[in-house]
C-alpha cells in the first residue's frame, strides 16, 4: 500500500479546482470507494466537483440520495441528456479554471507491453500515440474515439486550460493513493513539472527520501541508507522536488578537497523515465562546481544510470588517486566528470 503524505500534498491541492469525473457504470460499482475518498479530501479542506452521467431513472434513486447525503460540501453535477456531448468532451469543457481533472476508469494507460504509464508530458503522449505505443485497457477503450480524447486532453493542457489530468483505476482509496502518494495509482498527464534542487529541511523530508531509496536498496543498486543515516547526514542530501514534493534524491560524499562523489541517486516510481535523473545529475555537477570541487565521481551498476552518465559527459575510468575508493566497491564501475 502506498505511503500517504497528506500534509505535503495538501499544500498543492488546497485552493485548486478539482473535477472528479466518473461514468455511470463505474460509479455504481464503486460508489462506496468514491464517496470515501471525496469525503477524505473534504476533511483536508480540499474542494472537489463530482461529475457523473447517472441516468435519471428509478433504479438510480438510491445513488442520487447517497451523493446528496454523503457529499454536502461537494458540488455534484450530472451531465444533462440534452447536452448532446459524450462524457469525456463534456468533462474537458466543463468549466474554465479547472486545475485538475481526475477520470476514474477501469484502468490506467499502458504502453504496448502492458506496462503502466506513470507520469507523461503531452509531448511524450503524442509521440506514443504516433508510434502506436499507448494502449488504454478495459472499459476505457470501449470509447472508439478515445485516441481523439487523449489528443484533446493534450490540447487542453498545452493551451493551459487545465493544469493536469489523471486517469486512475476505480478501486478502494484510488483517489487518496493517486493524489497523496509518491507512486500514484494511475497515469498523470501534465506539462508543468517545475523541478528544484533543495536540501533536506525536516524529518518528514527525511522520511520521504528514505522511501524513495528503499526500492533501489532492495534491488542492490544502492548501498543501505536508513532513516538515521539520512537524518545524521542531511546536510549532504539533496532532493529534486516537483510541486514542493521530493521525487528524487542524491547524496554528496566528500572524497577529497577537490573531489565530490555523487551517491544514492534515486527517483520515485511515478517520475522515472521523466528526466528527473538527468536533472539531479546536472544540478549536482553545478552545485559541486560552485562549492569549488574540480571533479565529480560516481559508482553504479545501474545500466540506465550508466547511460545517463555517459550522455552528459562522464567517463568510465578509475584515476590512480581514487583507487582507494574503488577498492571499497571493486565490482562497480566508476564514472568521472571533470569540472
Amino acid at each position: 500500500m502506498p505511503k500517504l503524505y497528506i500534509k505535503e500534498y495538501k499544500k498543492e491541492l488546497i485552493g485548486s479546482r478539482i473535477l472528479i469525473a466518473c461514468r455511470e457504470g463505474i460509479l455504481r460499482e464503486n460508489i462506496k470507494h468514491v464517496l470515501s475518498d471525496i469525503k477524505f479530501m473534504d476533511r483536508q479542506g480540499i474542494k472537489t466537483i463530482l461529475l457523473h452521467n447517472l441516468a435519471n431513472r428509478f433504479a438510480n434513486r438510491k445513488y442520487f440520495s447517497l451523493l446528496q447525503e454523503k457529499l454536502p460540501n461537494t458540488q455534484v453535477c450530472r451531465i444533462p441528456v440534452e447536452a448532446g456531448e459524450d462524457f469525456y468532451n463534456y468533462a474537458l469543457n466543463f468549466s474554465p479554471h479547472i486545475n485538475k481533472i481526475v477520470f476514474i476508469e477501469r484502468k490506467y494507460l499502458t504502453d504496448e507491453k502492458g506496462r503502466k504509464l506513470n507520469a507523461l508530458t503531452t509531448k511524450n503522449v503524442l509521440k506514443l500515440i504516433k508510434e502506436k505505443k499507448i494502449i488504454a485497457y478495459g472499459d476505457l477503450i470501449a470509447n472508439a474515439n478515445f485516441k481523439a480524447i487523449i489528443e484533446k486532453i493534450c490540447t487542453k493542457i498545452e493551451n493551459q486550460d487545465i493544469d493536469r489530468i489523471h486517469i486512475v483505476p476505480a478501486r478502494k482509496s484510488c483517489l487518496k493513493h493517486e493524489l497523496f502518494s509518491l507512486e500514484g495509482t494511475g497515469t498523470l498527464i501534465a506539462n508543468n513539472f517545475i523541478e528544484t534542487l533543495e536540501s533536506i529541511n525536516s524529518d518528514d523530508e527525511v522520511r520521504m527520501v528514505e522511501n524513495i531509496l528503499k526500492p533501489y536498496i532492495s534491488k542492490g543498486l544502492i548501498k543501505p541508507r536508513n532513516r538515521e543515516h539520512i537524518s545524521t547526514l542531511r546536510k549532504n542530501f539533496y532532493m529534486a522536488k516537483i510541486d514542493g514534493i521530493p521525487v528524487g534524491c542524491v547524496e554528496k560524499i566528500n572524497l577529497s578537497e577537490n573531489t565530490a562523489e555523487l551517491g544514492a541517486l534515486a527517483v520515485a516510481t511515478r517520475y522515472r523515465n521523466h528526466q528527473v535523473g538527468y536533472f539531479l545529475i546536472k544540478s549536482f555537477v553545478e552545485l559541486a562546481k560552485k562549492e569549488g570541487y574540480q571533479r565529480v565521481v560516481s559508482l553504479t551498476r545501474n545500466p540506465k544510470l550508466k547511460t545517463i552518465y555517459c550522455s552528459v559527459g562522464f567517463e568510465e575510468k578509475t584515476p590512480e588517486d581514487l583507487q582507494h575508493r574503488k577498492s571499497k566497491s571493486p565490482d562497480v564501475p566508476m564514472f568521472v566528470y571533470l569540472l
